[in-house]
């Protein structure tokens, strides 16, 4: 898959930049050279790999160190809804956005 100049002045509308043709052909060169590095890693077979949780478990063990879930603040639900406009039942009320 590759750009071109047209698909990068798409991309730089949407984004809002305004990019000058020097930095919109450098953009171009930059996205197509990661879009073929994309392409050189779909083409490798990966047929029966299994996905790694870490990058170093494919040369070593590695056991991930995961803190444990244990709660560590009181419950000031009350304190951070104190200067809120409308509170109900412990929930903060907003103004419907969406009809």
């Amino acid at each position: 898959m590759a750009l071109t100049p047209q698909d990068i002045s798409r991309i730089a509308h949407l984004a809002r930049l305004e990019l000058s043709p020097q930095e919109g052909e450098r953009m171009l060169t930059r996205l197509n050279g990661f879009f073929d590095i994309v392409e050189q890693m779909r083409a490798v077979d990966t047929t029966g790999m299994e996905p790694l949780a870490h990058p170093v478990a494919m040369v070593q063990d590695i056991t991930l160190r995961l803190r444990d879930d244990v709660v560590s603040e009181s419950n000031q639900r009350e304190a951070n809804q104190r200067s809120a406009p409308a509170v109900e039942n412990g929930l903060f009320l907003v103004p419907k956005v969406i009809e």
